[in-house]
């Protein structure tokens, strides 16, 4: 069975571009996580259409990353296909005061293609660590912004094989979530509309978003950004900080000083060091408060 996912991969891709046993440590802002059994790099859509019939022909499991930002994988690693839609698939178009990009562009390189074309209302995205795609799965926000104020429409790739682009009235945009997310849809390129704005008001903005995030957040660490989402009502942050937890550790991970919201990879964590940290938190707030901590990482393997 391995043999065969191998080949007909290695078919679709060429044999430089289907990685074995890769450490996904090097492929999440965490820096942990054991290896994947195949690691690819698909550069078009139709590479990932085929990459995903060889998987479900081979019976082999299979999961989309983009640069990882959110994604806790667990020590033992990935039984399965990781596909990463990231520099390989991240081209961006101007054109008027539309936005085309891959799922693979970063939001900062999205942010300065904007900035470059005089266009405004994509600043809040600036300084997330993720990509259009990852952002448009999530509905991504800061800073009072998220990707439903922005998205035109979004090409993905249905179940059934076959490509949709679905307008923004469809994507059933909420906190943390959208019709990517519920159906399983994998976004291969977005359109955003923008406004025309000026040049030096857009990089300021950024500028003083990025000052807010070096002063706030723990940028110094690996982490997955914001660890918990944001209870009603609450602020998961203020909670775990109210709980006495800051700067609290499990081996390597810790809650950090900084930013309570943040649980940081302060030297060697591993997986299982965060995983316990976050269920210990989790547990102290609901003990002390009454309110339970949703996680916003994702966790992918064997924990």
């Amino acid at each position: 069975m391995g043999f065969e996912v191998k080949d007909e991969l290695e078919k679709v891709l060429g044999r430089q571009k289907v990685l074995l046993q890769e450490p996904m440590k090097k492929h999440t802002t965490f820096r942990v996580g054991g290896p994947a059994d195949y690691f690819v790099m698909p550069e078009t859509k139709d590479e990932i259409r085929r990459i995903i019939t060889v998987c479900r022909e081979c019976g082999t499991p299979f999961y989309i990353i983009g640069n990882g930002s959110n994604l806790l994988v667990s020590d033992k690693g990935y039984r399965g296909v990781i596909i990463q839609l990231y520099k390989e698939m991240s081209k961006i178009e101007t054109e008027g005061n539309v936005i085309r990009a891959e799922a693979g562009a970063s939001l900062a390189r999205v942010a300065n293609a904007a900035l470059e074309a005089g266009l405004t209302g994509f600043e809040f995205a600036s300084g997330i660590p993720g990509t259009l795609g990852g952002a448009c799965v999530m509905n991504a926000g800061a800073y009072g912004g998220e990707m439903k104020d922005v998205l035109l429409s979004v090409t993905a790739l249905a179940a059934d094989g076959e490509f949709l682009t679905i307008p923004k009235d469809r994507l059933e945009l909420g906190y943390r979530t959208s019709v990517f997310a519920r159906k399983g849809y994998i976004v291969v390129e977005a359109l955003l509309e923008l406004k025309e704005g000026s040049k030096e008001a857009i990089r300021q903005k950024m500028e003083e978003l990025r000052e807010k995030r070096i002063t706030k957040q723990p940028l110094e660490y690996p982490s997955a950004g914001s660890t918990f989402k944001r209870p009603e009502g609450y602020f998961a942050g203020k909670l775990i900080q109210d709980a006495g937890l800051r700067g609290y550790r499990v081996g390597g991970a810790q809650v950090s000083e900084k930013h309570c919201g943040f649980v940081i990879n302060c030297g060697n964590a591993s997986a299982a060091d965060v995983d316990e940290l976050m269920k210990q938190v989790s547990a102290k707030v609901e003990e002390q408060f009454g309110v339970t901590l949703e996680p916003e990482v994702k966790r992918l393997g064997e924990f």
